[in-house]
């Protein structure tokens, strides 16, 4: 396989002789925003939006992905440069190796299908259609957008009481994704919240005055949200994400940033009392998960216990791809319950069984081993701290575009924070690759040269 992307965008110092791009020539990134939009429809098996059962967004996603192979065809775009190919292509290599030495490598295949759709596929896509920072802008801006949309759902869902159940009450905000998928909108919230920060803190050049408000309301309105989705995980790594954006701004801005942002927080939660009391709980409950965890953190650290044991068992590559359920009971305590309880938001109560790990990291070793974790897992520690090094470097020469590196690197943060207490899986999931492809981007295809055309 051959990955490719765009040929380098001009250099700065030639800003002004590069021609400003139409609309026209910004076509290539409608498949890219049409799969980070259409993550807002229903994508349940009944949807009039899902074709033997593959959501709309992910349909759209493999039409970027053909966007990208005619553009190879036709207008012969350069190679990606070695150490590109390596961070982008080797995962794809241990992808296949756990496919191969699988117990069942039929089950496997599908599995194979989703990850380098997830992992290399799409992120290769972003990398090619996005051609400067007004392209990269463009995507989060519609990553923006879906998290702006989703917020209001789910905030309305808490206030009508029609969202999941909570502790006995439907106001858990899920936004259109439902109860089997309480982290959907969390995940969705929390990146649109993080790249609203970015473009906050380092307004892009060109902006007009009356618009530069609207990047630190919009970050801070998301607050309530992803507040009102009582999900930890999210907060921790939308926290991560936050706080890495914050500090890699500058220490003057990073300072007032931090005091809008504990200001902001006193007033939704202390002033208005969104939540106050659950929130407060479902908080401590952070602190109690070794002294006092709840049924659902039980699990959990018995699902982390049986993907040890899988990867005990097979170090080198693993149980293979889509291998957990098959392998967990095997693996698990006996203290596993059964699933966990799923009710509200137009859904019957119902039990969702426990199919993964819910921690990236640990179903990645389970399912591939050593080889196929050091592959994946490297690429991501190579896009984020390249992400850092092409920041430091555009802040210290004054590049342009350091909004978008802002962006990238906050949103990897949040990625690779987020998989210490999720997994992929549901509607959501393709956002992933957008987000590996924006820091890609950013890490990978030369971003000081990028203009603000």
């Amino acid at each position: 396989m051959t990955l490719i992307v765009a040929s380098p965008p001009v250099v700065a110092a030639d800003r002004q002789q590069a021609p400003p791009r139409g609309w026209r020539d910004r076509r290539p990134l409608l498949p890219l925003i049409a799969t980070v939009l259409l993550v807002a429809l229903p994508a349940d098996e009944a949807s009039p939006w899902t074709v033997a059962g593959v959501p709309a967004a992910d349909l759209v996603s493999g039409v970027a992905v053909l966007v990208c192979v005619g553009r190879l065809l036709f207008l012969r775009r350069r190679p990606l440069t070695p150490a590109a190919a390596v961070v982008l292509g080797l995962p794809a290599v241990g992808l296949a190796l756990a496919t191969v030495t699988a117990t069942d490598p039929a089950a496997a295949l599908p599995g194979y299908v989703r990850y380098l759709q997830i992992f290399v596929l799409v992120p290769a896509a972003v990398l090619l259609l996005v051609r400067d920072a007004a392209g990269f802008r463009a995507v989060t801006g519609a990553l923006v957008l879906l998290a702006v949309v989703q917020g209001a759902t789910g905030v309305h869902q808490y206030v009508t009481g029609t969202g999941a159940s909570y502790m006995g009450e439907d106001i858990r905000a899920v936004g259109t994704f439902g109860p089997g998928d309480v982290m959907g909108m969390a995940t969705v919230v929390g990146y649109g919240l993080v790249a609203a920060a970015a473009y906050a803190l380092r307004t892009p050049v060109g902006t007009p005055r009356r618009l530069r408000s609207y990047a630190p309301v919009t970050a801070a309105l998301l607050l309530v949200p992803l507040t009102l989705s009582f999900s930890r995980g999210a907060w921790i790594a939308t926290a991560a994400g936050a706080l890495a954006v914050i500090v890699l701004t500058g220490l003057r801005q990073a300072v007032r940033a931090l005091a809008v942002l504990v200001a902001a927080g006193v007033v939704l939660v202390g002033g208005f009392g969104v939540g106050s009391e659950m929130i407060s709980q479902r908080l401590t409950s952070i602190t109690e998960v070794t002294s006092a965890p709840d049924r659902s953190v039980n699990d959990r650290y018995a699902m982390w216990a049986a993907a040890a044991g899988m990867w005990r068992e097979r170090p080198a590559t693993g149980v293979g791809l889509k291998g957990f359920p098959a392998h967990r009971d095997g693996h698990a305590s006996i203290g596993l319950s059964a699933g966990s309880d799923t009710a509200g938001a137009g859904q019957e109560f119902r039990k969702q069984p426990l199919l993964s790990p819910h921690n990236m990291y640990l179903l990645v070793l389970s399912e591939q081993g050593l080889i196929g974790f050091t592959a994946l897992v490297g690429s991501w520690a190579a896009l984020l701290a390249g992400g850092v090094r092409r920041l430091v470097l555009a802040r210290a020469r004054g590049a342009a575009a350091v909004d978008c590196g802002l962006a990238a690197v906050g949103l990897m943060t949040w990625q690779t924070v987020d998989f210490l207490y999720a997994d992929i899986g549901g509607p959501s999931t393709v956002l992933t690759g957008i987000v590996l492809g924006l820091a890609a981007w950013w890490a990978l295809a030369g971003p000081e040269r990028t203009t603000d055309a």
